[in-house]
């Protein structure tokens, strides 16, 4: 019996150093939009018209033009919004874009192709040693920092642009 004690008291310890522990609490603007600049590698958030927040930003391995298929690296450019979020992601934490839209998926089914998906803001890989430019196949990473702090500010609905 002591040992199921010690057993469940050490699995209850663990279980308080999850990463849903490290989430922040926001009580700002409401974000009501991202804005990212793939040239500049930057991504403002905003409330209406005012920037809240901006930070540089990491993009696909391919990081010029529009996203078309599975595993072509490149970042998608346009028009999509936040639909999930994952605390426990393999990137730290992530915010799921809802990358394909219904254009991205008829230009690559007209093709035969997979427009491909799982598009993320997303922090640094668990077992990433250093950080190199343009590493992602497709997604938009920022620091653990500052995707925790990503994470506490934008709901799911928000809108994204995405520009060249």
């Amino acid at each position: 019996m002591r040992r199921v004690c010690l057993f469940l008291a050490a699995l209850i310890g663990l279980s308080a150093c999850s990463e849903t522990e490290n989430i922040i609490r926001y009580e700002g603007p409401q974000v009501t939009k991202i804005e990212v600049f793939k040239e500049q590698r930057q991504m403002r958030l905003l409330h209406a018209d005012q920037v809240l927040k901006e930070y540089e930003i990491e993009l696909g391995f391919l990081s010029s033009g529009h996203k078309q298929f599975e595993g072509d690296g490149r970042t998608p450019e346009g028009r999509y919004s936040i639909n999930r979020r994952n605390p426990k992601s393999n990137f730290h934490f992530s915010l799921g874009i809802s990358y394909p839209n219904a254009r991205d998926m008829s230009y690559a089914v007209a093709r035969g192709k997979d427009p491909g998906g799982d598009i993320f803001i997303h922090g640094q890989p668990r077992s990433r040693l250093r950080r190199v430019e343009d590493w992602t196949e497709g997604c938009i990473a920022l620091t653990n920092e500052e995707i925790r702090e990503v994470y506490s500010m934008v709901p799911n609905g928000t809108l994204i642009d995405i520009f060249p």
